[in-house]
Order: structure tokens, then sequence, then C-alpha cells
């Protein structure tokens, strides 16, 4: 499991992550850190993208460079995921972008599919699957899940904060998914919420809630 667990002891992120836990940074502030988080994690979940050769011209002297050669996809999980798909798209503007729609069900914490619109068939190298919050870890496996039947052979999970419940879960019903985070947290409570956690991504990030 260890081998499959990311999480990030960058000083960048661990200064952000705090400002972005505080109950007193409002929606416009959260959003700038989620959209600052997303970028630092994203850049350490594609350290192992294929490359391939590409030579350019500079001002002066033809000069041998590299160029990305694998199609990346990034499936946020509505709505919360939207800020850190941005973030993403500015970083790599090549990316395909699906949107997934899953809500938890509060009385049985399990997630519910709304919204699908991935294509008939799968054209990237390696989905990412987006969400700030890996609770239960039900979304993220029926993310997974969706993704796996839908053709994807390469998926990693990019979330700013987990539960030990939400990683174990995840690395039990995939044990092949590549997780990368910002921290893992103390625990769930019995609402299903993480710990000290930071509240909730979406509400936080929309002003809502």
């Amino acid at each position: 499991m260890s081998d499959l667990l990311h999480v990030s002891q960058h000083p960048l992120v661990l200064h952000k992550l705090a400002l972005l836990r505080s109950s007193f940074t409002e929606p416009k502030k959260f959003r700038e850190l989620v959209h600052e988080l997303s970028q630092l994690l994203f850049y350490e979940a594609t350290e192992d993208l294929a490359l391939a050769p590409l030579t350019v011209q500079t001002p002066l002297a033809p000069c041998q460079g590299y160029e990305v050669s694998e199609q990346v996809g990034i499936i946020p999980i509505l709505r919360a995921g939207l800020g850190m798909a941005e973030a993403i798209i500015d970083l790599l503007p090549t990316v395909h972008v699906w949107h997934l729609g899953l809500y938890r069900d509060h009385e049985t914490l399990q997630p519910v599919t709304y919204y699908n619109k991935l294509p008939n068939e799968p054209d990237i190298d390696l989905s990412l699957i987006l969400d700030p919050m890996l609770a239960t870890g039900g979304s993220a496996i029926a993310a997974v899940d969706i993704l796996k039947a839908w053709g994807a052979r390469r998926i990693k999970f990019v979330g700013l904060l987990a539960a030990p419940e939400g990683v174990a879960a995840l690395h039990y019903a995939h044990p092949d998914v590549d997780i990368h985070l910002a921290a893992v947290d103390s625990h769930l409570n019995e609402q299903g919420y993480i710990v000290p956690g930071l509240g909730d991504a979406g509400d936080r990030q929309f002003g809502t809630g």
C-alpha cells in the first residue's frame, strides 16, 4: 500500500494546506489555494509521464528537447473537483476533461451517479480522478469502477485530504490505483467528514452551505 500512497512533503504544499484548512479563509482565497495545491500535486502525480524527443529552434541554434508523448485525461468529480480541474488545464491545456457527477447519500454514505459524459471509447493513456476529499472512499471507488468498465487502464486518484478509512477502502477495491494527496488526516466522524479536515470542500469553494 505504501508504494501506491503518495503524500506530499513539499514545503509549499504543507504551507498552503494549513491556510486551506483555516476556517478564516474566505471562498475566494480558498479557491486560489485549491488551484495552487492542485497544480503542485499534479506535478508530482505526473512525474512518470513518457516523453518523446523534440528538436526546437532557439534564436541561436537547434536544441534537443522533449515533449509529453502520452495523452492525459482528467475526471473531476462534481462539484468539488471543478477547482482542481481548472488548475490542471492551466498547466497542461491538452488534457481531455470528462466530468463525473457523484454525490454521497447522507444517510447511507454511498455514492450516487447522476452525470456521466465519457465518450464511447477511451483515447487516453493516463486517467486522473480529481476530488479534494477522500473520505469514505465511496465516490472514488465508484469513479474507478466506471473508468475501468469504460476501458481505462492506467488510473490515479489526486486529492487534497483523505481519511485513513478512505485510503484503505480505495486500496482494497482497486489495489492498482496510485493515490496522490497533500495529507492523510486522523479519522472520519459519525457524519462521514474528515477530522480535522477542512469542512465541506464544495461549500467552501463556492460559498454555499
